[in-house]
């Protein structure tokens, strides 16, 4: 069997027909270049597996009993991968025609770039920033808190989301967003697959810094294009959200700046999510919206009760 250009790596948890939008969309993005696609599902109850299984025939399904966080997902089909090139898609995407043969095209005349992303765009068409500037501590500290709600003209959220270049350009980044990023082959053989101390989160910030420590280059090509309609897994448990993005925040924190750095900040999160819970507390003594705040304020105590612990 040919060994394909592409390896197209999806997981998926419970958005059947976003997925199954997502794979009819792949010929026409890829246009001509050879692909091969496998999709994991992490435990679905939506009959995501049986579906994919019959309206895509040639799509290599791995169907997990549990589910194993995006980065597992991944890190399964990237071990089953066998594309010179590897493409971490959501299901929750659907690529422009020529997009992913655009990908493709990048890689192959940039030898020293070893990941690249697309523009993406939100459903309703406007663009979604996705490149990024490492993190410095204050942006690790602040950017989606409440400090980043009252004061979001802070320079270190403009610098962290590149906002002094335009995104019209092709431009060296330090990283890309997960939601779509075509690797070499090469870099996955360097560098291994993502880091499962990520459950989901921050996973795609910590392999685009390990490419870079290992000499690679990391770009953004606007020529591509992908719609991403965001966060239609993690919206269904909006908890739980909550704790695997702030939660992999530390551990990214503790792995590169140090573990006192990482208690701080973990602490530091706990009480941005304490004054939530307090301003919502008083929005429903005021009589506002009183199933909403009790909602949100339950999110809040359930955040507070995980602690933030890190899972590694």
């Amino acid at each position: 069997m040919p060994i394909p250009d592409i390896s197209i790596l999806i997981v998926s948890w419970n958005v059947r027909e976003l997925l199954l939008r997502c794979l009819a969309a792949l010929p026409a993005a890829a246009d001509g270049v050879s692909y091969e696609t496998i999709v994991v599902d992490n435990a679905s109850s939506d009959g995501t597996v049986e579906a994919v299984r019959e309206t895509f025939p040639q799509v290599r399904v791995i169907a997990n009993a549990e589910n194993r966080g995006f980065t597992g997902g991944n890190n399964q089909a990237l071990a089953a991968a066998r594309g010179r090139f590897l493409f971490l898609l959501n299901p929750d995407t659907e690529p422009r025609p020529g997009s992913i043969a655009e990908l493709h095209r990048f890689l192959e005349t940039h030898p020293q770039t070893g990941i690249v992303g697309p523009r993406l765009r939100y459903a309703d068409g406007a663009i979604q920033p996705s490149r990024r500037r490492f993190p410095t501590l204050p942006v690790l500290f602040f950017e989606s808190t409440v400090v980043q709600e009252y004061a979001p003209g802070l320079p270190w959220f403009r610098d962290y989301y590149v906002a002094d270049r335009s995104d019209e350009e092709t431009q060296w980044v330090d990283w890309v967003v997960g939601a779509a990023m075509m690797a070499r082959r090469e870099v996955y053989e360097q560098i291994g697959g993502l880091d499962e101390g990520y459950f989901m989160y921050s996973e795609e910030l910590d392999w685009c810094r390990r490419a870079r420590d290992a000499g690679w280059r990391v770009a953004y090509h606007p020529a591509a294009e992908i719609m991403h309609y965001e966060g239609r897994s993690s919206e269904q448990v909006v908890p739980a959200r909550h704790i695997r993005f702030f939660s992999s925040r530390v551990y990214y924190t503790r792995k590169f700046h140090g573990a006192a750095v990482a208690e701080i900040l973990r602490w530091w999160l706990l009480a941005t999510f304490g004054f939530q819970f307090l301003r919502e507390g008083a929005k429903w003594l005021l009589g506002h919206k009183r199933p909403l705040r009790a909602e949100r304020m339950a999110a809040y105590r359930q955040v507070w009760r995980s602690g933030l612990r890190p899972t590694s």
